[in-house]
């Protein structure tokens, strides 16, 4: 644990001794400036001129010396130099309030996030400095972690759900067994394994997507055009079985990152993009191209029209098209989330949008070498 550190005096009390101190020592230097410049070419002693010659002479004029001066000015420049320690201190402390007025609201804030609340925003009014800067910096930070909390609570919940599914249906089919020792064993224990392994692609998907957050990636330099292909060949019974022709194409595109990931993602559109087409006669192409700084992966496909307000959520954990459907080649609803995160930690773009004649266009755009070496 850190070292305590007893509690010193508050900003606002050393602003207030800095502002009293300031006007005393600028009293105080234009008192030696008088001293300097007037005073001291003041004779030490005058005396005055002798008598008018034959009889009365009116008394001689006054002139102060210097020991006269001093004796008049000392007690008033003390006066002065009180009265203005006395108004740099109410002055100074009523300032220093007002100046830091917005970081007490910061402050208070700030305790209220730590407690928990993150709905709370400062909202600092007044025109843009320092304070206000920092204030909406803090709220959009607080937006932010808002949102984070409620998308880690959301993929929690559905997490949850999903998991449990297989596992209520094995124990349905269990259950159902034990009531019936007659049964059809065989019948069984291939409805047991299909629930069973869709549990493990379930959690395999959800370890992934664990991992494909983490920022200690291995990077190295990989060609998206290749791993198209590899995606494609593997993917390519599964696009046979559902009646889809997969066309790959495009130029060398050269990028940085981790080859295993990277190519999860590209089987992740590319799955996506057979699964989710017409139910006969669909088609995905799958193109590379290599940009100025950038390496470009497009997957499209045919498909059902999707809503432009729909395909932003396409990216969430458990979405699956038009909603949560379940289908034998459905998939776990992580696929998208995953190409997502993946993006994300590779310093990508992710990039989804509708085609007019159906199904979607997603482009993934990484960094080349060159513009990762460059930062």
């Amino acid at each position: 644990m850190g070292e305590e550190r007893a509690p010193g005096p508050s900003v606002r009390l050393r602003l207030t001794l800095s502002y009293a101190g300031f006007l005393v020592v600028a009293g105080a230097l234009l008192l030696a400036v008088v001293w300097v410049f007037l005073l001291r070419y003041v004779p030490e002693d005058v005396r005055s001129g002798q008598g008018v010659p034959g009889g009365g002479a009116p008394p001689p004029p006054f002139i102060p010396s210097r020991s006269d001066l001093q004796r008049a000015f000392v007690p008033k420049a003390a006066g002065a130099l009180v009265f203005l320690l006395v108004l740099g201190l109410l002055g100074g402390w009523v300032l220093a309030g007002r100046v830091l007025a917005p970081l007490t609201r910061i402050t208070h804030a700030t305790r209220l996030a730590a407690g928990g609340s993150l709905s709370h925003r400062i909202r600092l009014p007044g025109r843009r400095d320092e304070f206000r800067e920092l204030a909406d910096s803090f709220d959009a930070m607080l937006a932010r972690l808002e949102g984070h909390v409620a998308a880690q609570e959301r993929f929690a919940a559905n997490a949850s759900h999903e998991l449990r599914t297989p596992l209520a249906i094995t124990q349905t089919l269990l259950d159902v067994a034990r009531g019936d020792p007659d049964g059809d064993t065989g019948e069984l224990l291939d409805r047991l394994h299909a629930v069973n392994a869709r549990a493990i692609e379930l959690t395999e998907a959800l370890l992934l997507l664990s991992r494909s957050d983490a920022a200690t990636v291995v990077r190295e330099d990989v060609d998206l055009s290749l791993l198209a292909e590899e995606a494609t060949e593997t993917l390519l019974p599964l696009a046979e079985r559902r009646g889809v022709t997969v066309e790959t194409s495009g130029d060398v595109a050269p990028a940085v990152g981790s080859p295993a990931l990277l190519l999860q993602l590209t089987a992740n559109l590319v799955q996506n993009a057979i699964v989710h087409n017409l139910p006969d006669g669909g088609a995905v192409w799958v193109t590379t191209a290599a940009r100025p700084g950038t390496a470009v992966l497009t997957v499209e496909n045919t498909g059902e029209r999707l809503a432009a307000e729909l395909v932003p959520t396409l990216t969430e954990p458990f979405r699956r098209g038009t909603g949560r459907i379940r289908t034998e080649a459905a998939g776990v609803g992580l696929g998208l989330a995953i190409v997502q995160n993946i993006t994300a930690v590779h310093g990508g773009t992710l990039t989804i949008v509708s085609r007019a004649p159906g199904g979607l266009r997603v482009t993934v755009e990484l960094p080349t070498p060159e513009q990762t070496h460059s930062r």
